[in-house]
């Protein structure tokens, strides 16, 4: 007698698919509050802008601190190090490829979730951290100011992404770059602190949720990506 062993293919785990569907649903949320964002930016600078205002350079409205040379922060032991935040790592996430340094730092050379960051070299981004608690490395500048919100430098840095992008792609060398002369020559429209703080009051609510959607996205993912194997190998299994 002759036995045919027939193989079907595992079926997505009901979990995973649960969670590929929250995910999506926090990515369109997260897509449709970065559009009023954006809408409330132009809608105030670009087609209601006052001629009152004053004129700055984007270089002050916020402290630009560049990131360490994490190769020469080394760990010092198990439990006083972070992980190295890094262009791939503001792209993707921190993963188990992430280098690692001590955080015997100085406080400002540690990003937090919120924090904005701007990849000044090779692949240039403006994006709101949503990962966890690590090292700035060079090449990312941490923003921060005493004086305006941070909707106000985050958006005017994107505002001028485009031209920073470009002015990169023309320098002749393997890695594109801006210079602090660029954000010196980048200008900026300052509303009095009275119509700031009346902005602030339409847009904070809109870039908090957006964050903390953000930050959600990231957790699940993560999770996601840990169950993945453990669901397909059997190790773990889900009641139904």
């Amino acid at each position: 007698m002759t036995f045919l062993l027939l193989r079907s293919k595992k079926p997505s785990p009901p979990a995973l698919s649960s969670l590929d569907d929250k995910i999506d649903l926090l990515h369109r949320q997260e897509l449709t509050l970065e559009a009023m964002v954006e809408t409330l930016f132009r809608q105030w600078f670009i087609e209601e802008a006052q001629e009152n205002w004053k004129e700055k350079s984007l270089s002050s409205i916020a402290n630009f601190l560049n990131g360490l040379a994490c190769q020469k922060y080394p760990p010092e032991n198990d439990l006083e190090k972070l992980p190295v935040l890094k262009i791939k790592e503001l792209s993707n996430g921190i993963s188990e490829s992430s280098d690692w340094a001590t955080s015997n730092v100085k406080p400002e050379y540690i990003a937090e979730a919120g924090d904005v960051i701007f990849a000044w070299s090779a692949s240039l981004m403006v994006k709101v951290w949503d990962g966890e608690r690590c090292i700035l490395n060079q090449h990312l500048f941490k923003l921060t100011s005493d004086e305006f919100p941070k909707w106000f430098y985050l958006m005017w840095c994107k505002h001028h992404l485009a031209e920073f992008i470009s002015i990169s792609s023309s320098h002749a060398t393997t890695m594109g770059h801006i210079k602090r002369g660029d954000l010196d020559a980048a200008m900026v429209l300052v509303p009095s602190s009275e119509e700031i703080e009346a902005m602030s009051e339409k847009m904070n609510p809109i870039l908090d949720k957006k964050i903390a959607i953000s930050k959600q996205i990231r957790t699940l993912e993560k999770l996601r990506d840990t169950l993945l194997p453990k669901l397909m190998s059997g190790e773990v299994r889900v009641a139904l």
